[in-house]
């Protein structure tokens, strides 16, 4: 008889159960290269609009830009002083007015103004110059402001203080009358007047003539309109 073949090892003994190959390890996924952000391109500047050849006109203005109130106007500073001047001219040619009251003799306010004015002079156009114009005659050395006429702000002339001195001593004009107001610009902006009695306003040689005029000498020069109060 023929031996058997030795069974072969696999057959002698369980087959071991087979080795299974590894797994096969995963390769690690490619990292994808993130392709760098594409850069904004700078937005392209807008093209200034091309200039119209017709040009535009100007918004029109207001009628208050175009013509400014008349009292808001001030003359130029050299015509300025010149209507300064002539007003003290004004005084010294009829040696008592009045500041801007109405009474018996010429007012500077009315003058100025070419007309006669109905309530307050400030209110008129030509305010600054009526304004300019008393407070030049008031810093004027040969004018005095005194509460002469009618009780109201007057104007007197150096060349009248002796016919006021005369009267004023011999108690014919009472002393409220005959007192000097000066008004004085104040830092604030305000004006404070300021009263000197009579006869400390007096200088030394309007005095003198004073004392050699006659009441009746006196009377005729400052004018028919006094009336003794």
């Amino acid at each position: 008889m023929k031996k058997a073949k030795p069974t072969s090892k696999l057959s002698r003994r369980a087959a071991p159960a087979a080795k299974r190959k590894p797994a096969a390890k995963a390769k690690p996924a490619a990292k994808a290269k993130r392709k760098p952000a594409a850069k904004a391109k700078p937005v392209a500047k807008a093209k200034p609009a091309a200039k119209s050849t017709s040009k535009s006109k100007p918004a029109s203005k207001s009628k208050s830009t175009l013509r400014p109130r008349r009292a808001a106007t001030r003359a130029p500073a050299g015509r300025a002083a010149q209507g300064e001047a002539k007003w003290q001219k004004f005084v010294e040619e009829h040696g008592v007015v009045l500041a801007s009251a109405r009474g018996p003799v010429p007012c500077v306010a009315e003058a100025i103004a070419g007309e006669p004015i109905v309530g307050s002079w400030w209110s008129h156009p030509k305010a600054h110059a009526i304004f300019d114009a008393l407070s030049a005659i008031d810093d004027a050395d040969d004018i005095r402001s005194f509460k002469l006429v009618d009780h109201k702000v007057t104007f007197v002339h150096r060349r009248l203080w002796p016919a006021l001195a005369c009267l004023a001593r011999a108690g014919v004009l009472g002393a409220d009358r005959v007192a000097s107001i000066q008004q004085e610009h104040m830092p604030t902006g305000e004006h404070r007047n300021f009263t000197m009695p009579f006869p400390d306003w007096v200088p030394d040689d309007v005095g003198k003539i004073a004392a050699s005029l006659s009441l009746d000498e006196a009377r005729a020069q400052l004018g028919p309109w006094l009336q003794p109060r």
